[in-house]
């Protein structure tokens, strides 16, 4: 097996679980999974249905008869409420109506006479993933369980796709493993009574953004209030971050209208610049039953640090290993405080902003209001006028994008203007990057270029979309890792009913050159102190990132020392020994390094995992490895 699973730290908030087909021949495969301090669920057959790891607050079941539901993590949906539409389940389509009406982030597992079905969040942030295993169709949250049940290895060309700047769409969902298939988010997986035949069934499609703000902004205000609601409504302790930016004063005021305690928790900037704490410290003082921590800023991680001890159980490379430190440092003292959940505000940039791209159809829909707003994010951007024109001019398909970027990866990055009005920022491979992995990448882009569509035909709500996925494929790595230390966390704007809320309201509105964040402004107004939202900018952390790369080059160095990506033949280590020896290089500023670092760090983390199966000490070859990159 790749990783091992067996006696993996877990801890509430990391639920994760593999779905069996209510048929005989799954009885061989359910063993694949039975592992110590693992639970089971049953089918109404009485064969196993649900077997993995979750605490007694992170599920919800009902059953009858014929059917069984199970909702698992955070849900308000009570045990009788699931009971009544378990008794009422005469087809698992039915399910898409009870998915699009449910608050909170959950997967939500039905089974019905023989046929079952499962699903994730539509935002990406609950995935699922299949594979064949003792042949039948199996199903799991993580990828990883599916490739150590198959004793899979990964998949070198998926490897060298990870080196991308940026992943685009739909590559960024390829898994790690070639046996291994992931469901898009806005499908549901359901399998046939053979236990083998297996189809994906669409039950989301995102809103028409048609609503003006004055008339989406209560619903989106309310809706962010639910899914607050939703975490808090048990009370206890509950801790927010408070950086004093709109997105987590929002979350932090609307936990403070619960039941629970509510613990601010700031972590200023390192930048003389930066202004979070004095927005932070404002918005505190209107909050009199907070308790405000504010941390030292000078003993808070780097980004890049502790790059080279990283051990969780991930099951794809994440950019989110860069920030690893800074996102789990404050967590155990959170925890100490009582704080049983911590709620962030991370998805506001994504969900109460939104791309730029939307007026390239607006310039030919609303041509007078679109030339207006343009001249603005023109001057507010510094975007180059010839650059601006052109983007706006072409009328490529995504496909056509796609295969355009493909052939150019190698390229200069463009102007910001095109990655905003385009549909998306073009891929790029770096000198770093081996020919022969190029090849290898651009066949692959050229090839999923020929089938390739949007996620959206609007490039706008495309790029929304995408960004959203992006940002939660980050985030539910970040969520395994702060539950293993001990503090789960939750994020309140990336759960299902918030993103519709926000995305319907008309984009003209929502994203504008003459106001920041105008939607979110306007939900939580009456809630959120007026002191508190004018606020008009974010803090960057750009110095945090800067003396990163400057403190922990000697841990760079040591990544590339003795690379598991130089042994595949995809990178360069001597080109990006340079580098780290070069860490003031105006390039690295871009975070141009973040995808080749995180595909390192998920293969030493592979490595890792195999020689604490095998017995063995780190970097010692085990007797018979899971995996062994070539030159090994």
């Amino acid at each position: 097996m790749l990783i091992s699973h067996e006696n993996a730290g877990t801890g509430l908030g990391d639920a994760h679980f593999a779905v069996l087909p209510d048929h005989a021949d799954a009885l061989a495969a359910a063993r694949c999974f039975l592992h110590p301090g693992t639970r089971t669920l049953a089918h109404p057959s009485g064969r196993p249905w649900l077997v993995g790891r979750w605490g007694d607050d992170e599920i919800v079941t009902a059953r009858s008869r014929r059917a069984a539901i199970a909702v698992v993590g955070c849900c308000p949906v009570t045990p009788s409420e699931l009971e009544r539409h378990a008794h009422r389940l005469r087809d698992l389509a039915e399910l898409d109506t009870l998915a699009r009406s449910l608050t909170g982030s959950f997967h939500l597992v039905a089974t019905l006479d023989g046929r079952t079905r499962i699903q994730g969040t539509a935002s990406g942030l609950r995935l699922v993933f299949h594979a064949t295993v003792d042949g039948v169709r199996v199903a799991a949250t993580s990828a990883d369980v599916l490739a150590s049940a198959l004793g899979a290895d990964p998949d070198e060309e998926a490897v060298a796709l990870r080196l991308l700047w940026p992943v685009p769409h739909p590559l960024s969902e390829k898994p790690m493993w070639r046996a291994v298939t992931a469901v898009p988010p806005e499908s549901a997986l359901v399998v046939a009574p053979d236990g083998r035949t297996a189809r994906e069934s669409r039950w989301w499609t995102p809103p028409e953004p048609t609503r003006s703000l004055a008339a989406g902004a209560p619903d989106a205000g309310a809706a962010l209030a639910e899914a607050v609601n939703a975490r808090t409504r048990q009370g206890g302790t509950v801790s927010c971050d408070l950086s004093g930016g709109l997105d987590s004063t929002s979350v932090c005021f609307l936990a403070d209208r619960s039941p629970a305690r509510v613990v601010a928790s700031t972590w200023p900037g390192r930048d003389p610049a930066d202004t979070d704490l004095h927005w932070a410290r404002k918005a505190a003082g209107f909050l009199a039953d907070v308790e405000h921590v504010v941390w030292d800023a000078d003993a808070s991680p780097l980004v890049y640090d502790e790059l080279l001890d990283i051990d969780d159980l991930i099951d794809e490379p994440s950019i989110g290993v860069m920030d690893r430190s800074r996102v789990l440092h404050h967590l155990p003292a959170l925890a100490e405080r009582g704080s049983r959940v911590h709620l962030t505000g991370i998805g506001g940039d994504h969900v109460a902003w939104c791309s730029e791209a939307y007026y390239h159809r607006m310039l030919r829909t609303r041509p007078l209001l679109a030339l207006r707003q343009l001249r603005g994010f023109r001057a507010l951007f510094t975007w180059p006028l010839a650059d601006t024109a052109r983007v706006l001019a072409e009328n490529r398909s995504y496909g056509t994008w796609l295969a355009d970027a493909g052939r150019r990866m190698r390229d200069p990055r463009p102007a910001n203007v095109v990655g905003a009005l385009s549909w998306g920022s073009p891929p790029r491979l770096y000198d770093w990057v081996t020919p022969e992995a190029v090849r290898t990448v651009r066949r692959t882009v050229l090839e999923a270029a020929e089938t390739a569509v949007p996620l959206h035909r609007d490039r706008g709500l495309h790029a929304d979309l995408e960004q959203i996925r992006s940002c939660t494929r980050i985030i539910r790595q970040w969520d395994r890792m702060a539950a293993r230390a001990g503090l789960p966390m939750a994020h309140p704007f990336f759960d299902d009913r918030v993103i519709e809320a926000f995305l319907v309201v008309d984009p003209a509105e929502r994203v504008t050159p003459w106001a920041y964040k105008p939607l979110l402004t306007a939900a939580m107004r009456g809630t959120v102190p007026d002191a508190c939202l004018s606020r008009a900018n974010k803090a960057q952390a750009a110095m945090d990132a800067s003396n990163g790369l400057r403190e922990h080059r000697g841990d760079l160095l040591a990544l590339w020392e003795d690379s598991r990506l130089a042994r595949l033949g995809l990178v360069d280590a001597a080109n990006l020994r340079s580098l780290a020896l070069r860490p003031s290089a105006p390039g690295l500023r871009e975070g141009i390094l973040y995808t080749t670092i995180a595909c390192e760090v998920w293969l030493r983390g592979l490595a890792r995992a195999g020689d604490e199966k095998a017995g063995t000490s780190p970097g010692t070859p085990p007797a018979t490895s899971p995996w062994t990159p070539p030159g090994t």
